[in-house]
């Protein structure tokens, strides 16, 4: 596994891109303990770094971690506590896939000892990098917006029924932003005429409500896409077919939309003048 696992990309504009689950690295010594290591990096946010490639160009500092969330996800209340209690979701360092697949063999678990390692070794740093920038960007600019990357396979039942629209802006029900914000970033995905929904199934997960502090210039709003906007999803997944690969040409039409949405935000917290 790389040394060089946590990626800091400094802008100067109002916006931090958090990218926390488009990594994939796993150390081999817990590689060794899996169940699969296929199973281990299926529910990666694939491709994301590519998808979202642009965000520099815009002046976006972007903060992404290259460790696969089975090792530690960044996007959870590191106290364990569920952020959708009554509903399956996946810890602090997930014991299975979003199907309910066992990702350690038997007896091979991470215990207390090496779950606190993982948040002093992987955890900690990325929340470091990403307070870090938030304050920095603050300090010039007055505010800042987060924007939480994510994507994730357009079905899983076990998560939620049916099919998930396109576009899910989470906003953990108005409290992580402004009101103005969230229209901005709305009517950028409605204009694509693509299904969007706000805090419906996904609110946003712990990066967006640990940071969205709008009464403090913190503006944190989550982006769940549904990742047919940029690779083929098979009806079954498999080791031989996922993930699929980056999909350039059906990528082009929802990274134009994306680009909206960031200059969206670049203009909310940007003074008049340079707005």
């Amino acid at each position: 596994m790389s040394g060089d696992w946590l990626h800091v990309r400094r802008g100067d504009a109002p916006l931090v891109v958090s990218i926390p689950h488009a990594g994939t690295e796993i150390p081999p010594d817990l590689e060794a303990r899996l169940a699969s290591p296929w199973l281990a990096r299926k529910d990666a946010d694939w491709w994301l770094e590519q998808l979202y490639d642009f965000a520099g160009d815009l002046g976006a500092t972007v903060v992404r971690t290259a460790v696969s969330r089975t090792v530690i996800d960044v996007n959870r209340d590191p106290s364990g506590a569920s952020l959708y209690p009554g509903q399956a979701t996946t810890g602090l360092c997930p014991t299975e896939t979003f199907d309910g697949e066992p990702l350690y063999r038997p007896g091979q678990e991470p215990d207390a000892a090496a779950i606190a390692a993982r948040r002093t070794q992987f955890f900690d740093p990325y929340h470091e990098a990403l307070r870090g920038e938030l304050d920095r960007l603050r300090a010039v600019h007055g505010q800042v917006v987060l924007y939480d990357a994510h994507s994730i396979r357009s079905r899983a039942p076990r998560l939620f029924d049916g099919e998930l629209p396109q576009f899910n802006i989470g906003t953990n029900g108005g409290a992580a932003c402004a009101p103005a914000l969230t229209a901005a970033v709305e009517a950028a995905c409605d204009a694509t005429g693509l299904p969007r929904v706000t805090d419906g199934r996904f609110k946003g997960g712990w990066i967006t409500r640990r940071y969205g502090r709008p009464e403090q210039g913190v503006h944190a709003v989550q982006m769940e896409l549904a990742c047919r906007g940029y690779i083929d999803e098979p009806p079954a997944l498999t080791p031989e077919n996922w993930p699929t690969p980056y999909h350039p040409p059906r990528a082009a039409f929802l990274r134009s939309a994306l680009a909206e949405v960031l200059k969206a935000c670049v203009a909310f917290a940007s003074p008049p003048s340079r707005a």
